[in-house]
């Protein structure tokens, strides 16, 4: 328990520094466009210009987590969430019920806590931890509380699994051809009803397959999308780059079929460099691994 406990702390600490990198990465990129005239929108959507005027307010801002540059701000709420962890999860498993009911409660005064601490702002938190978080508790009580493998056979679980399986094509459909437009930033702010019906749904359906073991055996033929999930936090701060870059490159003056086209051509580029990113850490992580083997082995023989 105790080591479980450290680990969760330091992971706090090493997303924090990710937080740190991908901040960094996204001004230096937003200064880059600004200096080279290129892609003005990603240029003020980086935050570059306000930096560029209050560098050292900025700074601290960033520091602090009271400003978060665009793509690095989902990483705060991480930072928060592993330090958590060692305290939740106990209470979790001797009291899931009351921990279920807390969490509901945090997630329906959400928009009132996060005003008290400064985060009603959209640009300063995009993603309101107090909501957020009913995600998170939602993942834990799953793990510490699995649903009995006999219920998983049963026909009353087919049911469920049925609805799920209509709410997300019903949630796609909607997305796909009629709210096309983006939706309002405080319902991703404060995890807004419909997204957690979304997702409780979207859970369900991978569970589904997970316990047909349908996601084994497209793991088993997709090994490269495995690294990149094992190596996530590398890829999201790697991740911070490929975006801009693409979307630089990408003509925003092409209509209809054209502009369809540059869109699906732009996200298998995103998509390859993802994958070739995470299979390059791996190969240099598995390089420096040999190395202390051989260090090892070298001084044992000694």
């Amino acid at each position: 328990m105790s080591a479980a406990q450290g680990r969760f702390l330091r992971r706090s600490w090493e997303i924090y520094r990710a937080y740190l990198l991908t901040a960094l990465l996204t001004l230096v990129s937003g200064a880059l466009l600004a200096l080279l005239h290129l892609n003005p929108a990603t240029a003020d959507l980086s935050g570059w210009a306000s930096f560029a005027s209050h560098p050292v307010r900025e700074t601290l801002h960033v520091v602090l987590l009271a400003r978060q540059p665009w793509l690095s701000s989902v990483l705060p709420m991480y930072v928060i969430f592993a330090l958590c962890v060692p305290a939740a999860v106990p209470f979790a498993r001797r009291a899931p019920l009351c921990t279920l009911v807390c969490s509901l409660l945090l997630w329906a005064f959400a928009p009132l806590l996060a005003a008290l601490i400064g985060a009603s702002t959209f640009a300063n938190w995009p993603f309101d931890p107090f909501a957020w978080q009913l995600m998170f508790v939602f993942g834990m009580l799953c793990r510490l509380h699995p649903v009995p493998p006999a219920f998983k056979t049963s026909e009353t679980a087919r049911w469920p699994v049925r609805f799920a399986f209509a709410a997300v094509a019903l949630f796609a459909a909607v997305k796909w051809f009629v709210l096309v437009q983006p939706m309002p930033g405080d319902m991703k702010q404060h995890l807004a009803f419909a997204r957690v019906v979304n997702f409780i749904g979207i859970a369900m359906v991978a569970a589904y397959f997970v316990h047909r073991g349908t996601v084994a055996r497209i793991a088993a033929r997709l090994p490269a999308v495995v690294t990149v999930s094992r190596t996530g936090l590398v890829c999201f701060v790697g991740g911070t780059l490929i975006p801009v870059i693409v979307d630089t490159a990408t003509p925003h003056a092409l209509h209809g079929v054209a502009a369809l086209g540059a869109a699906l051509a732009g996200d298998i580029v995103s998509i390859g460099a993802m994958l070739m990113l995470a299979k390059a850490w791996c190969g240099t992580l598995g390089r420096q691994k040999e190395k202390v083997r051989a260090r090892v082995n070298g001084a044992r023989c000694g």
